[in-house]
């Protein structure tokens, strides 16, 4: 569906501050396979108590990792860390290497697994693609969570990672015509469709997923910010600086008319300078930043501003998860 933009308009000031115009884009932050991650550390926490152990970062967002952790969840980058425990392990929203259960398994530890199912279906797409006997590349970032557990569903140097359209123009498979590729779900979508073209003029014979890999929510946050990035002259997204969808909402901004896009945090890191410059503001937040913060954002710029906030829809969600067995009855218990 496509975005219909209202017009400009120009509110009477009920006081001495500057007017401001604010388009909020939608859809916006958390998107199933996070609120699903989040919901797991929580339901753990209240069955079995603290200390709930959650392996990296549930999602990329400080704000929730702090809330998380205030209420008995203990992060950790390796199992190693762990104590001897029967109380729940918990991997997070990005996926982990083969390894890493099966080394959980040796330890007798109690494993919930709040991998968003759409990076299970990339997981499963190599393992099947490398049981047909295929040679197997993974668009992505080096480096990534994702990435590395993608690449640790199968041996070491069976997946070759394409980062850019070059590594695209430059990879000599062993066999062109047994060739597959996979992505990261959290890449931008014109990048991808530029590498993935660049792979397909080389290897016409290419096989690629039945459906893209790019997930839902990193698709439709894109397009909610190309549809208002040409009419703000400041775009603010937010979410955190290690967090791969709202990296790409800057970039997508910067590309499509907004030069000015800027990741933050938190509201106490606005730039107010370049806020004084921009008479029309853009505002959205990557896939794992809560609305929480979108509305401190808003706050903070109502107490130094008129603001007239217009919110500019391009696609309706309603996509939701399933829980792992082991919590269901929680929930169930809490339904009316």
């Amino acid at each position: 569906m496509a975005a219909t933009l209202p017009r400009p308009a120009h509110p009477a000031k009920t006081n001495n501050l500057p007017s401001r115009r604010v388009l909020l884009a939608a859809p916006r932050g958390f998107c199933a396979g996070v609120d699903r991650a989040i919901k797991i550390v929580e339901l753990a926490l209240e069955k079995y108590g603290a200390p709930v152990y959650v392996r990296h970062e549930i999602v990329h967002n400080k704000f929730v990792v702090d809330t998380l952790r205030s209420k008995g969840a203990i992060f950790v980058e390796s199992l190693d860390e762990i104590p001897k425990t029967t109380q729940p392990v918990i991997f997070s929203a990005h996926g982990v290497a083969k390894s890493v259960p099966k080394a959980a398994k040796h330890r007798n530890l109690f494993i919930l697994d709040a991998t968003c199912p759409l990076v299970f279906k990339v997981h499963f797409e190599a393992v099947r693609h490398y049981e047909q006997g295929y040679e197997i590349l993974l668009i992505g970032h080096a480096g990534h969570p994702e990435v590395i557990g993608t690449m640790g569903q199968l041996p070491k140097n069976a997946v070759h990672l394409i980062e850019t359209e070059k590594d695209a123009s430059t990879y000599n498979p062993k066999n062109p015509s047994k060739l597959a590729y996979v992505t990261q779900t959290t890449l931008s979508v014109d990048d991808t469709a530029a590498i993935v073209k660049a792979l397909i003029k080389r290897f016409p014979d290419i096989t690629g997923p039945k459906k893209e890999d790019i997930c839902y929510a990193t698709t439709n946050r894109q397009a909610a910010v190309k549809a208002i990035a040409s009419s703000v002259d400041l775009m603010i997204v937010v979410g955190a600086p290690n967090s791969s969808n709202s990296l790409r909402l800057v970039e997508v901004a910067q590309r499509t008319g907004c030069p000015k896009a800027i990741l933050l945090q938190r509201a106490v890191d606005i730039p107010w300078d370049m806020v004084k410059a921009a008479n029309n503001i853009g505002i959205t937040a990557g896939a794992s930043a809560p609305e929480i913060l979108v509305d401190e954002v808003l706050e903070a710029l109502s107490k130094r501003y008129n603001t007239q906030v217009e919110t500019v829809s391009t696609a309706e969600e309603n996509v939701a998860f399933n829980i792992p067995a082991e919590l269901r009855k929680i929930t169930e218990k809490c339904e009316p």
